[in-house]
């Protein structure tokens, strides 16, 4: 079963909790036990698994890759003025996998999926939400 998940986001970097979005999904495929795959769509998001409890690591980690990869210096700027969001999006990759167990997401207490944005805000992004079956 596959859906796409639609959303808008707010800010240029920001981290997205979508899993609400994906435990309907996995409800409504009637997967008992499987896989649920999330692909963030486009050249400047990503997909993370990080802690739900705190918001400060989410606005921790937004940081750390302004830090580790900073705006204005890299060579695609000169196209559009977002190198940065190219290669922070590439840094945490457009993917993650989730277990199914017993018709539920396999997280941990203190997990949830997020939506990175890194070039907003944008009006839609899509994230394709695919269950799988074992």
């Amino acid at each position: 079963m596959r859906e796409i998940i639609t959303l808008s986001t707010t800010r240029r970097e920001e981290l997205v909790d979508i899993t609400e979005h994906v435990t309907a999904v996995v409800r409504r495929s009637n997967v008992s036990d499987g896989v649920a795959s999330v692909y963030a769509q486009g050249a400047t998001a990503a997909m993370m698994i990080q802690e739900n409890w705190d918001e400060s690591v989410q606005s921790d980690v937004v940081n750390l890759l302004r830090k580790l990869i900073p705006r204005g210096v890299w060579l695609h700027d000169r196209q559009d003025g977002n190198g940065d969001s190219h290669l922070k999006a590439g840094l945490v990759g457009p993917s993650e996998t989730i277990p199914v167990i017993d018709g539920k997401l396999g997280l941990s207490r203190w997990q949830n999926i997020f939506f990175c944005e890194f070039d907003g805000p944008r009006q839609e992004r899509r994230v394709i939400c695919t269950v799988i079956a074992d």
